[in-house]
């Protein structure tokens, strides 16, 4: 059987600019998972499970509102906030699974199509260490092999990385390959670049069963990376932020475009 989602493989690669340099580089593997396949996916693959413990599993309740509800109607309404016309065409959110029932995700991103196969938004669903998160929801306009976006930034996520930036995000949406690379920028100029770019494996019993032989505790190893790279940078000496939790727990910013602002919705 074959399916639309499948699993991207490739190296996570982060670069810091200033005050000090610093850079990483991880290999790691995300799944493209059409939300509409779950079903199917847990039924078809003995490895991956939807909402149950499996080696490969991904949990509606670890996205979204995180009360375990389908995720497609959650989308949508962020689609209709944000004044995007919705049509049931597929959404693919591009994430880390849980690996024997572990996972964190920095940043989860949502492909959102229209009934003819055109890309018509992104979400970028952002996690802290601090249980907190936030959603940006940016409009995608005209038939671009490249898209580009951007926003103001509206959580604390680095304790090393002020409030006061904003997000440049370049996306080649996924097909034979996945390019994400999303570039910070301060008051100063460029102050952070991370990138994940993926070649395109089938979803199936046996490439994840690679995946789990190459990187049986990638989960964990992403939460442990998150720790060494920030001990590594205070050792550096950068300086340390003072963590201001977000307005919200759960909190989602619309783009306006014609200012390219991140407008935050009021609190219901």
């Amino acid at each position: 059987m074959t399916f639309a989602s499948a699993i991207y493989r490739g190296p996570v690669v982060h670069e810091r600019m200033k005050p000090k340099r610093h850079r990483l580089r991880y290999e790691v593997y995300s799944l493209l998972l059409d939300l509409d396949e779950l079903p199917t996916l847990d039924r078809e693959l003995s490895l991956f499970g939807h909402n149950r413990f499996a080696p490969l599993a991904f949990h509606d309740r670890d996205h979204g509102p995180l009360d375990g509800s389908p995720l497609r109607p959650w989308v949508e309404s962020k689609l209709r906030d944000a004044g995007l016309p919705v049509d049931g065409g597929p959404i693919r959110l591009l994430c880390y699974p849980r690996v024997f029932g572990y996972v964190f995700n920095p940043l989860s991103v949502y492909f959102c199509y229209d009934k003819s196969g055109a890309l018509r938004a992104i979400l970028y669903e952002v996690s802290n260490t601090f249980h907190e998160r936030h959603t940006y929801v940016i409009p995608v306009t005209g038939n671009r092999p490249v898209i580009r976006q951007t926003c103001d930034k509206e959580m604390y996520v680095s304790p090393f990385i002020d409030m006061d930036c904003r997000y440049h995000f370049r996306i080649v949406p996924p097909c034979d390959a996945i390019n994400v690379v999303i570039r910070l920028e301060d008051v100063d100029g460029p102050l952070l670049a991370a990138s994940f770019v993926g070649k395109q494996q089938a979803v199936c019993n046996a490439s994840i069963r690679r995946c789990l032989m190459s990187f049986p505790l990638l989960t964990l190893k992403i939460m442990a990376g998150i720790h060494w790279e920030a001990l590594r940078l205070w050792l550096k000496g950068l300086k340390i932020h003072r963590h201001e939790p977000a307005r919200e727990r759960i909190a989602a910013s619309i783009i306006d475009t014609d200012n390219n602002k991140a407008v935050t919705p009021a609190r219901q």
